[in-house]
């Protein structure tokens, strides 16, 4: 080892790890894309070799049949892209993730700051993550069910929320609707992890940098612009990596507040094939769910490097 370079030395230190990961997560996605080469055998077993024929059937749609939503969107209209498993998922990633970015950073930009009950607040933050996937669901959906829900009135008493919004009677019967719904859901209880670790971020400045800008006539603007921003932003790209992976995987929100029939996402659709015995089908969307989150982490990677080297 005494001849060993540092960086030899340290992925020496590394392979453990490497390896650990190679055995949880490697070895099954290798795994899931080589039974995405057979075809599907409704008897509980794979079919014979098939190549990459489930994927070109998934992605231009011919397998949207067997599946209990489309993969792909089938035309160019609202409703077409609310049916399809791949839009609404990215839908779904696209607005959770940016709304609690926006709102995460804000609530870090507060807890930053000395008040008095800061700490109160922070533990304020904390409470909707805590709260359990069921009982998140429980909530907005008894919140938005007609007759019962307070944001949900019957016929002839609507509320405000469906007079100004897009909310109909019986909104878990709409695509659109619960979609909103359950990104609304998302938001409230993920936002304060993202806002967690941006304060983490935040908490790792230099406040020696602030008094120095104040001294020198910096505005508050200034301020934010020139030192938090462009320090606090590597921090900001790893939550978002963070987030995007979890949006992607979405399931256990759906399932709880509208039911995967109203929503289609990806998880919902491999593993609705998956307990309908098609496995190679179920294999396939899942690799294609995995390069689509590998897609993601790639461009977030880029754009932490630049950021690095800025």
């Amino acid at each position: 080892m005494e001849n060993l370079s540092e960086a030899q030395f340290a992925y020496l230190l590394l392979t453990p790890a490497l390896a650990l990961l190679a055995a949880i997560a490697l070895w099954p996605l290798l795994s899931t894309f080589r039974m995405s080469l057979f075809a599907d055998n409704l008897a509980g077993r794979l079919g014979g070799f098939v190549g990459v024929e489930n994927y070109v059937a998934l992605l231009t749609g011919q397998k949207n049949a067997l599946l209990p939503a489309d993969f792909v969107p089938t035309a160019l209209t609202v409703e077409a892209f609310f049916n399809s498993a791949l839009t609404v998922t990215l839908i779904f990633t696209v607005a959770s993730v940016f709304f609690e970015t926006i709102f995460g950073f804000a609530q870090a930009l507060v807890l930053n700051q000395d008040f008095f009950g800061r700490r109160w607040a922070r533990l304020a933050i904390i409470i909707p993550w805590a709260v359990p996937i069921v009982v998140q669901g429980m909530i907005f959906f008894l919140m938005f069910q007609p007759g019962t829900g307070f944001l949900i009135g019957g016929e002839g008493n609507q509320t405000i929320l469906q007079t100004l919004g897009p909310f109909g009677l019986a909104p878990f019967s709409s695509t659109i609707d619960s979609t909103i719904i359950i990104i609304v859901a998302d938001i409230w209880k993920t936002t304060a992890f993202m806002a967690l670790l941006i304060l983490a971020g935040l908490q790792s400045i230099d406040r020696n940098l602030y008094d120095v800008a104040r001294v020198s006539g910096a505005s508050p603007w200034q301020r934010f612009k020139y030192i938090t921003l462009p320090m606090v932003l590597p921090t900001v790209f790893v939550a978002m990596l963070f987030r995007t992976i979890q949006a992607m995987r979405v399931y256990g929100v759906i399932e709880t507040v509208s039911g995967c029939e109203t929503v289609p996402s990806l998880s919902c659709l491999v593993i609705r094939s998956f307990d309908n015995n098609l496995f190679a089908t179920s294999a396939t969307i899942a690799f294609v769910t995995a390069a689509i989150i590998g897609v993601f982490v790639s461009v977030y990677i880029v754009g932490y490097a630049r950021e690095e080297m800025a």
